[in-house]
Order: structure tokens, then C-alpha cells, then sequence
């Protein structure tokens, strides 16, 4: 990683975590859709930088998260898994193009965008809530809670991502 990319990375870091503990853990419609828009920090960490590292700040990210919602580590649970299956789940949206290191978040068609952030959020969510609610019997309230919140995050992730379009991500 570049020192622009380092400092670039730092500012979203801090910024999406004091956006969501300040902002975005306030709102919650009808009992169970809460937008998590922190995980754009995720979505657009750089594609050749390390997966460790990438896995350590999602911890970190998750933790941050945690600490001020006072959710005994769910998110943390959830951002870690999501920051080791990304590799996979580029591979799977992207196919030849992550291979050879050639993504451009911005330059990809909407359809392998929107492919790439659904996957992620749609396992972020389930992994959250399931870890959150931990009960088999409430099945149905998790996939709801999973399936509505993950619908508005994706919303508000790709809303952000148009507002903010830089030549880099």
C-alpha cells in the first residue's frame, strides 16, 4: 500500500465507525432494519493489500463497533468473517479480472458491484443477527432482521459509494 492509500484507509476507518455509533446504531425501523454502513471500510479496503491485515482491521473495525454498542462482540464475529471470505467472494463476483489484480471497484459493471456488496452484506448480516439473537427457534426473525437490514444497508452502501466515487475505489 501506497502512504496515500495508508492515510486514505485511516480517515474511512475512523470516520464510518464515529458515523455508525454517533449516527446509524440510533435508527431502527419497525424494531429490526438498522443500516450498518461500516462495512464499506471492508468493501473497499484495497484488493492487493494483505489479507491479514485486512482481517486484523475488520477485527479491529468490529471491535470498535462493539465497544460503543455494547453487543459482547458480534460485530467483531461478523467483520471477521467477512474480511477472510472476501478473497472468495471477489473471485466469485469478479472471476479472471480479481485474479490478475485488474478490479476497479468503480469501473465494474453495476452488476457485478451489486453482486459483490450483496454477498457481503447478506453474510454479514446473518452472521450478526444469528450470533445476536443465538436461537434456533427465532429462525424466521433472524432471515427477517438478515433480509431488511441487509436491503438497507445495501442501499445506503451503494448511495454512499455514488456520492463519494473516487478514481481509486
Amino acid at each position: 500500500m501506497q502512504n496515500n492509500q495508508i492515510i486514505t484507509n485511516i480517515v474511512r476507518f475512523i470516520v464510518l465507525m464515529l458515523i455508525q455509533v454517533i449516527v446509524l446504531n440510533h435508527i431502527n425501523f419497525i424494531g429490526y432494519v438498522n443500516p450498518y454502513a461500516y462495512l464499506i471500510f471492508i468493501l473497499l479496503f484495497p484488493f492487493d493489500a494483505s489479507k491479514t491485515l485486512l482481517i486484523f482491521l475488520s477485527f479491529l473495525l468490529g471491535l470498535s463497533i462493539d465497544l460503543f454498542s455494547d453487543s459482547g462482540g458480534v460485530h467483531a464475529a461478523a467483520c471477521v468473517l467477512v474480511g477472510f471470505l472476501r478473497p472468495g467472494i471477489l473471485k466469485f463476483s469478479f472471476g479472471v479480472s480479481y485474479q490478475y489484480n485488474a478490479i476497479k471497484l468503480n469501473k465494474v459493471t453495476f452488476k457485478e458491484r451489486l453482486l459483490y456488496i450483496t454477498l457481503m452484506v447478506i453474510i454479514h448480516h446473518f452472521v450478526l443477527f444469528s450470533l445476536e439473537i443465538f436461537s434456533p427457534s427465532h429462525i424466521v426473525l433472524i432471515l427477517k432482521s438478515t433480509l431488511f437490514s441487509g436491503i438497507f444497508s445495501m442501499l445506503l452502501i451503494l448511495c454512499i459509494l455514488l456520492l463519494f466515487k473516487t478514481k481509486e475505489n
